[in-house]
């Protein structure tokens, strides 16, 4: 009926008040049948003293509830029932009281302090002793051996029903525990789920967002700067020049549209070629488009992985549209090179530069960039002051067991 460890008790939930309800209808059952058959409970003051004394030792079998989790108070509270069972059962006379009182007090006592094998047997024993020298003075000292048959059997047979009924309950209780903790559990793998889902999809929003910019955008961005440069030299008559860089165009935008439906079948597969060829088309169709020349140097001393050279590439594409949109520059360069644990990328014009703490939030390009850096680890900053140019500085990290995803 109780847990029973050396932590504080805790009474079974599911029969908390049954064993309590019980016992008072056993003691009413005793007081009852003692007072019919003891004369000497028929004299009032006999009758007064025996029915406080039940009473009392009732009151403190319920007074269990409130001072169940005080481990200190145990002792004192056995051996003071027991010594109120001694004058009752003294008074009772009666070999029924002897029998059964005790072995509850017996009982609880054992479910008292279960774990507690030293207490527990000083408990018993000292019920036990109790018992017999009740037994003693009522019917006799050489009668002894009829208390034992009775008495010891019944101790035993209450000492196994309790220890298995407290061991029951304490599974019952641990699987109630158990089984709170997983709902608890699931409750927060739910959560933890749901999470989850919402993170992958803005990461996914956040991705296409780039892939559109990176390509659309970027892609009719060239293709407004080629078509003005030639409408720039039809009007001043330079059919070849123009018809030239519409032939350019042309051939942008079937790679802008080959980019397009690569997005759009699969964005997390690319595959790169050569990453110094990719930039040097990249830089040719800036200059051609612009007529600002750019200089560019690349020292690459090995292959890099796909995400990188995506990362890269992108960056470089984006900072000449701007530059070609934003800066009036007359000069622009991109350096890159790599070491054993880095790859540096600086990328810088002599425009009219700007205030990069004024960058507006709808200017996806930068955006996108800082994003797309921050994902591989690496490293962002943009150096501008007004009419003094603007220098880009990308730093990603290099991970020899690094393999494209």
């Amino acid at each position: 009926m109780m847990q029973t460890s050396s932590s504080p008790r805790k009474l079974d939930a599911p029969g908390k008040y049954a064993f309590f309800i019980f016992l008072t209808f056993v003691l009413v059952g005793m007081y009852i049948s003692s007072v019919i058959s003891t004369p000497m409970l028929h004299e009032p003051l006999h009758l007064i003293l025996f029915t406080v004394l039940m009473l009392v030792h009732l009151a403190l079998h319920w007074s269990i509830f409130i001072f169940i989790n005080h481990l200190t108070w145990y002792p004192p509270y056995i051996i003071g029932q027991g010594l109120l069972l001694f004058c009752i059962t003294l008074l009772a006379g009666n070999i029924g009281i002897i029998l059964g009182l005790y072995m509850a007090l017996i009982g609880e006592s054992i479910g008292l302090m279960r774990g507690q094998k030293l207490k527990t047997a000083l408990a018993v024993g000292y019920c036990i002793l109790l018992s017999m020298t009740s037994y003693g003075l009522l019917f006799g000292w050489g009668n002894l051996s009829w208390w034992a048959l009775a008495s010891l059997p019944m101790a035993l047979f209450v000492g196994i029903y309790v220890t298995l009924y407290s061991r029951q309950a304490e599974a019952r209780e641990r699987a109630q525990k158990l089984a709170g903790e997983l709902e608890k559990a699931n409750r927060q793998l739910s959560e933890y789920a749901a999470r989850v889902e919402d993170l992958t999809i803005v990461n996914e929003r956040q991705r296409m967002a780039r892939e559109l910019h990176d390509t659309l955008s970027q892609g009719l961005a060239g293709f407004i700067l080629q078509l003005e440069a030639a409408d720039a030299h039809l009007a001043s008559g330079r059919y070849e020049k123009a018809q030239s860089i519409v032939k350019q165009t042309m051939l942008q935008a079937r790679s802008t549209l080959s980019d397009a439906r690569r997005a759009i079948d699969d964005l997390r597969q690319n595959h790169f070629g050569d990453l110094g060829d990719l930039l040097r088309l990249e830089i040719s169709h800036f200059e051609t488009a612009t007529g600002i020349p750019c200089n560019f140097q690349a020292d690459l001393t090995a292959p890099l992985p796909d995400p990188i050279q995506e990362v890269v590439s992108r960056a470089v594409a984006e900072s000449l549209t701007n530059i070609a949109r934003h800066a009036h520059a007359s000069h622009a360069s991109v350096n890159i090179a790599t070491n054993e644990k880095h790859l540096t990328l600086t990328i810088q014009d002599d425009g009219i530069g700007f205030d990069p703490a004024q960058i507006p939030s709808d200017h996806y390009g930068l955006l996108g960039m800082r994003e797309r850096i921050r994902l591989i680890s690496g490293n962002f900053s943009v150096e501008s002051t007004p009419q003094k140019g603007t220098i880009l500085n990308i730093e990603i990290p290099l991970d020899p067991d690094f393999k494209a995803s």
